[in-house]
Formats: structure tokens, C-alpha cells, sequence
């Protein structure tokens, strides 16, 4: 698509459907691109259909353009092309919708962001859009894609990456193409008089975040490792992570944990995981090598204790490191 939008190869409608930031950011940039500053200043609408009728981006789009050959038309938030559209608070035009997609102005280009994992595929509304609009898709990139736009980008840059830098920045992304790229701007500075991303740069510039901390604290906790346990849990409070949050973190870690054990007895791949969890690949892959060292039976425990801890936080006037240590304690007892 961004080939053909250089190329001038342009169509009516557009439908960009995901949800990985990055690549939007990069689509809205290459169609604004195609406006000079003065041609956008009269030619292009920015409509948020989540606070803002429809009938007024159509109104835009439908508009013949001023001082210039094409209008740019973008609308984002379209929930009525979702199964949520009952909890939209604004009532939109669908059948004005559908009339501008069955006759579009030629002079309009009309680009609908929809931020969603998936479509109502039932609807009217979304089955006439995706037989007019050109696809483009935006949607979360697998850890070998994410690696290998990685590679294309910093090839383009003429810059290259150590194996093992590229291996941790993965990890410390989870793969995350949006974080990976933000992490690539310091990187690539600080590497600009050798041409060259070491794993000490990675090391020392892109920062492990609080969902991989807490990735090791699991692992401690189920391998009954209690001195290791504490340390860490204690170092994250000292860098004020609330204990709350911390909990709320963990119970979510087990319940994925629980989850991908379950479903993988279903005979579920790696791939269907992660569209049933609507969990990114990479988390599936981590959590599906941290669940298949431990008995089902053994994370229910922990998952189970750990509600228990919140109910403690909750009401409890004691500290929350020590209602930790006596999770852990009381969990390693039962399981041995």
C-alpha cells in the first residue's frame, strides 16, 4: 500500500483494520504526505466517530476539494462496523454510509481507521465495506516479522545488530513492534559512529519492564524459590510499583498461565491461542514454555492464593510484603 501511495496508485476508500500503534502511525503519515501543507489546510478532515456523527465526516468527504486536486478524509473509532456498536453513545447514519460506498466521489480519499481485533462480519454495513475498500493490515506482527522489519529498518539505515542485541531487545519488548521502534530511536544515536547495535547498548539503554520483572517473580514463586521470591518482590516495591498492582499483574500471569494450560489439552496451537486469549504471540510463546514446567493443579494453587493476597490488600491493615511472604511460604507448603 505505502508503494503504491508514492506511485500515486490511489483508490476511493481504505480500510486500515488493527491495532498495532506503529503501522497507523505510519499510514496516517504516508496519506497525509500526499497533501502539501496548504492543500491540507483546506482538504483534509480528522474525524473520531466515538464523539463525532458520522453524518459530519460524510458531509467532509462528500465535499469537492478547495485549492487543490483531492480531499483526505480520515475516520477513526468506526465501533458500528464492531459487535460493541450498542455501546456507542452517538447514533450514526449507517444507511448515508452506505450509499457514499456503493457511488464515492472520485476526487475524495475516504481512510477508515478501525482499531479493533476483528469485525462484525455479520453486519450489512462491515460486509458492503470490505467489498469497496482496499484492506490494509495493521494488525499486531508475529516475533519473526517484528524481527525481520527490525532488520529491513536498520538495513535502510545502514546500521546492523548483534544476533544476541536483537535476541534481548525482542525480550525486553515482548516483540512489541511499537516499543521495539521507540527503543530503535536511542539505539540507533548511540550507535551511529560504529554503525552497530552491541548487546551492551541494549543492556544498558533499553530497560526490562514491570510485566518481565514480575515474569521472574512467577518463575520464583513456582519454583518454590521463597529467598528469591522476596528480593525481587521487594525490589519492586522499593522502585514504588503498588503492591495492588503487582497482585493484579500475578493474577493475570497465572490466569494466562492456567488458560494456556488448559487449552493446549483442547489441542490448541500456539497460533489459536493467541486470537482466543487475544494475547500477543510472543506473550503465548513465554507463557506457553513457563506453563509446561509446572502441574496444572500447581497454578491453581498459586492463582487461587493470589486472589486470596488481593482480598488481603484489600482489607487488611498489615503490610503488603508481609502478606506476600506468607503467600509465598503457605504456597510452597502446600505443593511440596
Amino acid at each position: 500500500m505505502l508503494k503504491n501511495l508514492k506511485q500515486q496508485k490511489l483508490q476511493s476508500i481504505y480500510l486500515v483494520k488493527g491495532t498495532e500503534s506503529y503501522l497507523i502511525d505510519q499510514v496516517k503519515d504516508q496519506f497525509q504526505a500526499l497533501l502539501t501543507p496548504d492543500e491540507a489546510t483546506m482538504n483534509f478532515g480528522n474525524y473520531d466517530l466515538a464523539t463525532t456523527p458520522l453524518a459530519t465526516a460524510l458531509d467532509d468527504a462528500m465535499s469537492a476539494p478547495f485549492f487543490g486536486d483531492r480531499r483526505l478524509v480520515f475516520m477513526q473509532n468506526p465501533i458500528f462496523l464492531t459487535a460493541e456498536s450498542k455501546q456507542a453513545k452517538i447514533v450514526h447514519d449507517v444507511d448515508s454510509f452506505l450509499t457514499y460506498l456503493n457511488d464515492p466521489p472520485q476526487t475524495t480519499i475516504l481512510v477508515i481507521f478501525a482499531p479493533y481485533d476483528k469485525l462484525d462480519e455479520r453486519k450489512k454495513v462491515t460486509k458492503t465495506l470490505k467489498k469497496h475498500a482496499t484492506l490494509v493490515d495493521v494488525q499486531p506482527l508475529s516475533e519473526q516479522q517484528a524481527r525481520q522489519y527490525v532488520n529491513d529498518y536498520l538495513t535502510a539505515q545502514q546500521l546492523t545488530i548483534e544476533p544476541e542485541a536483537l535476541r534481548l531487545l525482542i525480550a525486553r519488548t515482548e516483540a512489541n513492534l511499537s516499543l521495539m521502534m521507540a527503543e530503535l530511536t536511542k539505539l540507533t544515536l548511540y550507535a551511529m559512529q560504529d554503525q552497530r547495535i552491541t548487546t551492551a547498548a541494549v543492556e544498558q539503554l533499553v530497560t526490562q519492564n514491570l510485566e518481565q520483572n514480575v515474569f521472574t517473580l512467577v518463575d520464583a514463586v513456582m519454583a518454590r524459590d521463597v529467598a528469591r521470591g522476596l528480593t525481587l518482590y521487594h525490589q519492586l516495591v522499593l522502585q514504588k510499583e503498588e503492591p495492588l498492582k503487582l497482585n493484579a499483574i500475578l493474577v493475570g500471569q497465572f490466569r494466562l498461565l492456567l488458560q494456556v494450560k488448559i487449552l493446549q489439552r483442547g489441542g490448541y496451537s500456539q497460533g489459536e491461542l493467541a486470537k482466543v486469549l487475544r494475547v500477543h504471540p510472543y506473550r503465548i510463546k513465554l507463557a506457553i514454555n513457563q506453563a509446561k514446567k509446572f502441574p496444572q493443579i500447581a497454578l491453581r494453587q498459586a492463582y487461587l492464593g493470589l486472589v486470596d493476597l488481593e482480598y488481603k490488600l484489600k482489607t487488611s491493615q498489615q503490610a503488603p510484603e508481609l502478606l506476600f511472604q506468607l503467600f509465598i511460604l503457605k504456597f510452597s507448603q502446600d505443593v511440596a
